[in-house]
């Protein structure tokens, strides 16, 4: 049985707060590590702080675009303080939905490109989010030299998703994507090489999942319901998907 790994789940959110340890026991029964990414300062020390729990916990730390009005100052600091621990640099990039101006939006580039700029000095893979602005993101990115950008919970359109393989980007699905004729579309559409797996727990989903907040458990659900997509076996997907994020992670 292959190893696993969340590529993105916010394992620091209060939500998993009360069952901590029944999670990472759960991720050494099913042979599953995750990349726990960050929203602000304190769930990037949350996070931090998860990681030396156990190994399996790979620390993601950065502004989501949510967050990008908080002082940036001593994110950056806990980066450089912390930079050989941390695994990764998100959740960072765009969203106008949090924005009512364009200062707002420009306020969010801002902290989205020196995001970018650490990770890159670095050497640190990065975790995207990139709700309706996609092709802003798109444009940025060919800037930096970033071995591992993933657009987490990919949701653009074929013609986007071309231009992120091309750009050589990874891209996840998840739990939507078991009930989402759409998201199975662009899941055949994508490179085979540049296939993650996610949940983004403690995010909520419907139909088959009852709007319980994702679990890390969910997981190899999703690699199932992906295998029949591509008519794969779940063993053979599964070593591909691990690959997949081996490369993505730089290890």
């Amino acid at each position: 049985m292959s190893w696993l790994t969340d590529v993105h789940i916010h394992l620091s959110d209060k939500e998993y707060s009360q069952d901590t340890q029944f999670i990472i026991t759960s991720m050494e029964k099913m042979k599953i590590r995750a990349c726990c990414v960050s929203m602000d300062l304190d769930t990037s020390e949350n996070t931090l702080d998860l990681s030396k729990k156990t190994k399996l916990v790979l620390p993601f730390v950065g502004i989501h675009p949510e967050k990008a009005n908080d002082d940036l100052e001593p994110v950056v600091e806990l980066i450089k303080k912390n930079s050989s621990q941390i695994t990764g640099i998100g959740e960072i990039g765009l969203d106008k939905t949090y924005v009512s101006s364009q200062d707002g939006f420009k306020r969010q580039e801002m902290v989205f490109h020196k995001m970018l700029s650490i990770a890159e000095k670095l050497h640190k893979p990065v975790s995207i989010h990139s709700r309706a602005t996609l092709n802003e993101i798109l444009s940025i990115l060919p800037s930096y030299v970033i071995s591992g950008v993933l657009l987490h919970w990919f949701a653009g359109g074929k013609k986007q998703l071309k231009t992120a393989m091309e750009f050589g980007c990874y891209a996840s699905y998840g739990p939507a994507m078991i009930y989402a004729k759409d998201k199975q579309v662009l899941l055949s559409e994508t490179n085979r090489d540049r296939i993650l797996v996610e949940t983004d727990g403690p995010v909520r989903f419907s139909r088959c999942f009852a709007m319980k907040p994702a679990q890390i458990a969910f997981l190899p659900s999703v690699v199932f319901c992906a295998a029949k997509v591509l008519n794969k076996t779940y063993d053979d997907l599964s070593h591909e998907i691990e690959q997949n994020s081996k490369r993505y992670l730089g290890v």
